[in-house]
């Protein structure tokens, strides 16, 4: 197969949207998320797919609908695929996106009256996060905000998480948590933490109110300080010698409960 400089200079742009250097781009890979990625709408930028999987039927339909949503695309080999491929196990096929729009301002235009909302702060394994957001789709939550320090929803391993989650939700990225907080509270928001030592289940909660779940870091949960900032701290009771559950299981905990008040 002949490759041209045009494949070439995509090819680059892939690794480099890939590795985070593009930040107006995602790296999209593998046939079920680029599927999510096209039913959910967003701008197709390029998209790169190999010539053996091209020859397979259902993928050969799929890489001529992104096709002809992309603004560029490529046909390259197998092995050229591979060497941009995020996974150990290539599937033949990448879409470079851009990047949907994050900012405060379109989150708060898409929340409803009575928002359910994850706050996640200092997360910073993109596996745990994009766990959370799948999970949170799928428990009706309305929106979630990282903070700045919190590992990118859009990066490839969260991307993979979650599924074509991240595609759907409303997504606030990179707020301060201060001012995340402040913000919920001008909103009539009420904050609740996780938080192992609190006197109040996470049964307790009257999760019918707006409410905004805020889940800390994997190894050490929020500081006292930043639980100060809540309204609220409520715990998932555990027996036996278990001192904490995983992040994404804790949210996944909270959030179906608030579901099932809801």
């Amino acid at each position: 197969m002949k490759i041209t400089s045009r494949d070439n200079s995509l090819l680059r742009h892939a690794r480099a949207v890939r590795d985070g250097k593009i930040d107006e781009s995602i790296f999209i890979e593998g046939l079920r998320l680029c599927e999510e990625a096209l039913r959910s709408g967003l701008r197709l930028e390029a998209v790169i797919s190999s010539d053996h999987l091209s020859k397979k039927d259902r993928a050969a339909k799929l890489i001529d609908k992104l096709e002809s949503q992309s603004e560029k695309s490529a046909l390259v080999s197998e092995k050229l695929l591979e060497s941009i491929s995020y996974t150990r196990t290539p599937q033949g096929i990448v879409v470079i996106a851009a990047r949907p729009t994050t900012g405060e301002d379109e989150f708060t235009e898409r929340q409803p009256s009575k928002p359910l909302l994850v706050v996640l702060h200092g997360l910073n394994n993109p596996v745990n996060v994009g766990a959370i957001l799948r999970t949170a789709e799928a428990a009706g939550a309305t929106g979630v905000i990282t903070t700045a320090n919190t590992a990118d929803p859009f990066s490839p391993k969260a991307l993979r998480g979650a599924m074509g989650s991240a595609f759907r939700l409303p997504i606030w990225s990179n707020g301060k948590y201060p001012t995340v907080l402040e913000w919920c509270r001008k909103q009539s928001i009420q904050t609740i933490c996780a938080d192992a030592e609190a006197s109040h289940s996470y049964t307790a909660i009257d999760w019918q109110r707006p409410s905004a779940l805020i889940v800390g870091p994997e190894s050490t949960g929020l500081s006292a300080e930043e639980m100060k900032l809540a309204d609220i701290a409520a715990r998932i009771p555990m027996k036996g010698s278990t001192e904490s559950l995983n992040v994404a299981v804790a949210a996944g905990i909270f959030l179906y409960e608030a579901n099932r008040q809801r």
